[in-house]
């Protein structure tokens, strides 16, 4: 039995997991950690009957005290302590945001293996990341539909073999759509493709995220970025590619269910049963392949240019790129106004050498700061 700590327990990747974990006889949930909605964390304890769960929230932590029998654990250092004490196999980091690093840190200071949706733990901490998780023993087990791909396509092919990795972009609700001014929050959030929260599927929607697995895949697989390639594939049937030196290439395919990476990464080395549709190629039709617009979704280029420029600048460009997109669904500014933010956020902060974990949270803190000053300059009067 394999016991698995669910970090982001509440949001689509955690319910899908528990779901994952609650069908199968191999898997136990040991703990499950959330922000503040501490009705449908404790309900998820219940229903799951794990012992503990930890609150980001103090006050919500409270009120799951006194509704909930079991273990409440608040704050992030509730959080730490439920990774410490709650004696996981495999830790799933599903927590949105830069809130997440802290805890992939401690669970692979821990030894514990994580399986990582948190894809912010890599975009800002990559190389401390990596290395932290090589110095402990610990493994990183991708669970982003991209890279689970390309860690079964990469797993079975010898050192030296594999020339580029190959990501795919749904395009998001705008693809090919040059004029995206007066684009409201409602249509940006109508991805066609995916079922994700706010921030990921806006990011979805500016081809943000695509650059944030640009860096994720880089770190990752330790393959250069002039090796890495984007492509928009609207069937979103085709997660990855890679291409190999004898000239061929492998693709991982599949209808788009998170339950299927999400089982992989908990399940892992072993692959287990998931109801999931089958494949039907010709019921699908064709499958279309194109560039993408790095003029009209300038978030991509910025994020492949603070890859590239490596140091602070990931942990500025997410920084920026979270603070943003907050504004954006708080209708505070506009949507062409997120990557505006962003480009003046990285030119007013040059890449810095990263020595320690505490350069990234110092960049972060005053990334925050000047987005917030952007985000005013640019409100509409």
């Amino acid at each position: 039995m394999k016991r698995v700590l669910v970090l982001g327990s509440t949001g689509s990747i955690g319910t899908q997991a528990l779901e994952v974990i609650g069908a199968s006889q191999e898997l136990q949930a040991v703990g499950l950690a959330a922000g503040s909605g501490w009705e449908a964390t404790a309900e998820q304890a219940r229903e799951h009957g794990v012992p503990a769960i930890a609150l980001a929230d103090a006050e919500a932590a409270e009120r799951a005290r006194e509704a909930w029998s079991g273990r409440v654990l608040a704050g992030e250092e509730g959080v730490r302590e439920l990774i410490a004490t709650s004696e996981p196999d495999l830790v799933l980091n599903a927590i949105v945001g830069a809130a997440g690093l802290g805890s992939t840190i401690v669970a692979l200071s821990e030894g514990i293996d994580v399986a990582l949706a948190n894809k912010e733990s890599l975009v800002l901490g990559g190389e401390l990341v990596t290395a932290l998780a090589e110095a402990t023993g610990a493994r990183l087990l991708p669970v982003d539909s991209e890279h689970s791909a390309l860690f079964q396509l990469i797993g079975g092919e010898a050192p030296g073999t594999v020339e580029r990795l190959v990501l795919t972009a749904s395009g998001g609700p705008f693809r090919g759509r040059e004029d995206l001014s007066g684009v409201s929050v409602g249509d940006a959030l109508a991805h066609p493709t995916w079922r994700m929260g706010g921030r990921i599927t806006i990011d979805s929607a500016t081809l943000m995220n695509k650059g944030f697995e640009a860096i994720e895949a880089h770190h990752l697989f330790a393959v250069p970025y002039e090796r890495i390639e984007v492509v928009v594939h609207p069937q979103s049937l085709v997660h990855s590619l890679i291409h190999l030196n004898d000239g061929s290439s492998l693709a991982h395919l599949g209808y788009p269910d998170m339950r299927v990476p999400i089982s992989y990464a908990l399940n892992h080395p072993e692959r287990a049963d998931v109801d999931a549709p089958r494949l039907d190629l010709a019921a699908a039709g064709s499958l279309t392949f194109e560039q993408p617009d790095l003029e009209t979704f300038a978030c991509l280029r910025l994020a492949l240019e603070a890859g590239r420029a490596g140091g602070t600048a990931p942990t500025v460009l997410n920084a920026a790129d979270e603070v943003a997109v907050a504004a954006f669904l708080a209708e505070r500014i506009a949507f062409t106004a997120i990557p505006a933010v962003v480009e003046r956020v990285l030119e007013a902060m040059p890449a810095r050498p990263v020595r320690h974990f505490d350069d990234l949270f110092a960049a972060d803190a005053e990334a925050r700061e000047r987005s917030e000053e952007q985000i005013r300059v640019l409100m509409p009067a």
